[in-house]
């Protein structure tokens, strides 16, 4: 519950520092933070702590906690940090509508090397879920992802039009928490082209992996196909 409710304030400082709801540059102090959100001072402190570690916010002693403006301008239009949130939250929207258009939603039995990534049993489906992501109608994405049925039997097709790991954390109180992602850019497709927009000579920029859930067990095998324009990826490094 504790790793929930930090996880939350950080979400919601995001939004916030997005929506430019701190001009100054300067987040309010701890205690009022522990007020404004209702939590325990300690939620607020490892909150802050996170966000500083990821390079967002940095803290100037005697001054307070400030956003640090290189994050701000390392913005793309897909910002993955490595915080294993779902993509829907990882979309910096600047106030664009975003969208889903399911292209594929169906139910196939796992691979040779679906079981081992998923640690699965002979026997065992999969549902295999493909996207598209859209910007105010603009597509950006291409995601396709492979979820045990056993873990989520319950999906739909209206649930995966939406987010599936904000479905995950509402309704049944589970968390998606790690990933191990690779990042690459590589020669875009043909169906690459046709979707994103994309001309025979454009690259296209490649995120896939695995997600975990905070007990461990293995969520979603996942590839995302992510137009160049809209792919940064940040990292911070702290230097001894």
């Amino acid at each position: 519950m504790k790793d929930l409710i930090y996880r939350k304030i950080i979400h919601d400082l995001k939004k916030r520092i997005f929506n430019n709801e701190f001009p100054s540059m300067r987040l309010p102090d701890e205690r009022s933070l522990t007020a404004e959100y209702n939590v325990s001072r300690s939620s607020v402190k490892r909150a802050l702590s996170s966000m500083a570690q990821e390079g967002i916010v940095f803290k100037k002693r005697g001054s307070g906690t400030f956003i640090n403006p290189l994050y701000l301008k390392s913005q793309s239009s897909f910002n993955y940090e490595g915080s294993n949130i779902g993509i829907t939250d990882s979309l910096k929207s600047n106030g664009k509508k975003q969208g889903i258009k399911v292209l594929d939603f169906s139910v196939i039995p796992a691979t040779k090397s679906m079981k081992t990534d998923l640690f699965l049993n002979d026997g065992d489906f999969v549902y295999k879920i493909r996207r598209l992501r859209l910007l105010d109608e603009e597509p950006i994405m291409i995601e396709t992802g492979y979820i045990p049925i056993k873990i989520a039997p319950e999906l739909s097709k209206a649930i995966v039009e939406k987010s599936i790991f904000n479905y995950l954390e509402d309704a049944k109180g589970q968390q998606v928490t790690r990933s191990y992602m690779s990042i690459q850019v590589a020669p875009s497709s043909q169906e690459d082209q046709e979707l994103l927009g994309l001309t025979a000579n454009e690259p296209v920029g490649i995120m896939s992996g695995i997600f975990f859930m905070d007990d461990g067990t293995p969520f979603e095998i996942s590839n995302m196909r992510i137009h160049y324009r809209h792919m940064n990826y940040s990292t911070f490094v702290s230097v001894d």
